[in-house]
């Protein structure tokens, strides 16, 4: 053990000064350089992350109902675009409507009667409304489609599902959470015409979003934990066809 001269110690022996090495002018240099070009490369690639668009082979197109009028009218150009035979759209209770009333005055009835007025033939479209209010709506969006689907005995192997903007990442999660390995599940994000996506840092509303569904997608990938059975939740009713 190395020896120590008594002015190094202090409180009888309890407190010792001992050398250590620190970072220079130069090495404080590096470091800062490096996390300027870390959060330069954060800030370059964090939108087309969360922003995905990767489609997959289906002739199902899933829109989500919460999702702004630009978007809706995206979902009626992809469908008149691809070779879709059906669109079904999703969500739960309309905001502060205090819960589930019916499926009338849900999301997903609302979008599906916002894709007919851009076109959409009424025979195509079918909202498929959740009931739940609960911290994880897309999640629950998810299980009353992938419930609808069994009990009306359609067999789904791919689904492309249609959202805006930075949601698109975790919805896609959200979505293979809920139907597991036997369905390929694409996803399309529809850019919100209001702000430049290659610049959102410059927005209110892009700074907001990108945020959020940061945080938000850190926990559905590593803390949301879906229960075996999320019938036994607040299981979603199957949805009349609409007319």
């Amino acid at each position: 053990m190395p020896s120590y001269p008594s002015s190094s110690q202090r409180l009888w022996g309890i407190l010792r000064r001992k050398e250590r090495w620190g970072l220079s002018w130069r090495g404080w240099l590096l470091v800062i350089s490096v996390g300027l070009v870390v959060a330069y490369l954060v800030f370059s690639n964090i939108y087309p992350f969360l922003a995905i668009t990767l489609r997959v082979n289906t002739k199902v197109l899933v829109v989500e109902g919460w999702i702004q009028r630009y978007a809706i009218r995206g979902g009626a150009d992809e469908f008149n675009r691809g070779s879709y035979e059906r669109i079904f759209t999703t969500g739960g209770p309309e905001n502060g409507s205090g819960g589930y009333v019916n499926d009338y005055q849900t999301s997903a009835s609302w979008a599906a009667e916002a894709l007919k007025k851009f076109g959409i033939p009424d025979d195509v479209v079918q909202m498929v409304p959740s009931h739940v209010i609960g911290r994880e709506r897309t999640y629950s969006s998810a299980v009353a489609l992938r419930d609808w689907f069994h009990e009306n005995n359609i067999p789904v192997h791919s689904i492309n599902v249609l959202t805006e903007d930075a949601h698109a990442r975790r919805t896609r999660l959200l979505y293979e959470k809920a139907f597991g390995r036997d369905v390929n599940v694409g996803i399309i994000s529809v850019p919100n015409p209001d702000h430049d996506p290659r610049h959102w840092w410059r927005y209110s509303d892009g700074v907001r979003e990108v945020i959020g569904e940061s945080i938000a997608y850190i926990y559905a990938r590593l803390f949301f934990y879906p229960s075996e059975s999320p019938r036994d939740e607040k299981p979603a009713a199957p949805a009349q066809a609409s007319h």
